[in-house]
């Protein structure tokens, strides 16, 4: 059941409050541009692969703003979602450049921001102190080895570990699309029109009243993922994602192990609001 009434209003409220008190000030880096080591986070060196990336300078860099639903250009860099949202995906500011183009830094969004010759918008991040030269080296070299994932555990049941936007989540613009993360790779020949769908809800009963027409497609660089585009820009309102339950599922693991196999119901993925005026 979707949360309504008190709930979705003071989450909207603690959105605003983020939004507007993100400085995007550097925090996490020294005078030379270099990341801090807070806490433990991160451990040895930095090293040209995503989980030392993540501890490095995702994690205590880049969440000062971009994390929870007030991430500027709805990108979350928290290590939950920062890999879902980057690879293959394309850039809010510029869609014909992807965020992070495997194989490919100079045509990586992610490297143009980082260094500052984006064609929209400021360096990041924001307002400095930025990353020194040689951090941004070591992200380039990631990204031309061809960007890959954390190693993740093996045994555990096929299921999406992010969603964006996030359960409950109350976004002041329409996101372009929709983007969900698994912890193993699709089988791609199981996914059609059919395999997610989008639900516009009720108001009243948080019962579907309209399916809005999407795409579905894999990002290049990222068989884990599945990006849903809308077919037109979402209005105010609330939206639910979800996947049809067995046998109807399209959504499946390479090894063929379906989403929520157990379940009887459609597994909901998310739901959230959009809410441009409060």
């Amino acid at each position: 059941m979707a949360p309504t009434g008190s709930s979705w209003i003071c989450a909207l409220t603690t959105s605003l409050v983020l939004l507007g008190g993100c400085a995007g000030n550097g925090d996490g880096l020294d005078a030379n541009g270099r990341p801090l080591l807070p806490g433990g986070n991160a451990e040895g060196p930095l090293t040209a692969d995503f989980a030392s990336i993540q501890a490095h300078v995702f994690t205590p860099v880049c969440t000062v703003c971009h994390a929870g639903a007030s991430a500027p250009q709805g990108l979350r860099l928290d290590a939950t979602n920062s890999y879902s949202l980057l690879i293959g995906v394309p850039s809010t500011e510029v869609p014909s450049i992807l965020r992070v183009k495997p194989g490919d830094p100079d045509n990586s969004y992610l490297i143009q921001k980082l260094e500052g010759h984006a064609s929209v918008g400021a360096r990041m991040p924001f307002g400095g102190p930025y990353l020194d030269q040689a951090t941004i080296d070591v992200i380039r070299q990631w990204i031309t080895d061809g960007a890959m994932p954390a190693a993740m555990g093996t045994g555990a049941r096929f299921a999406a570990l992010a969603v964006t936007p996030a359960m409950q989540d109350i976004e002041v613009e329409a996101p372009p699309r929709i983007v969900v993360g698994f912890n193993q790779e699709l089988d791609q020949t199981r996914i059609d029109a059919s395999s997610i769908r989008l639900e516009r809800l009720d108001r009243g009963t948080d019962m579907p009243n309209a399916i809005v027409p999407v795409a579905l497609t894999v990002p290049s660089g990222n068989p884990r993922a599945i990006l849903v585009t809308p077919a037109q820009t979402l209005a105010d309102g609330l939206y639910r994602v979800t996947v049809a339950g067995p046998p109807e599922t399209g959504i499946t693991s390479l090894s063929g192990e379906r989403l929520g196999a157990t379940a009887a119901a459609p597994v909901v993925l998310t739901e959230f609001r959009i809410a441009k005026t409060p």
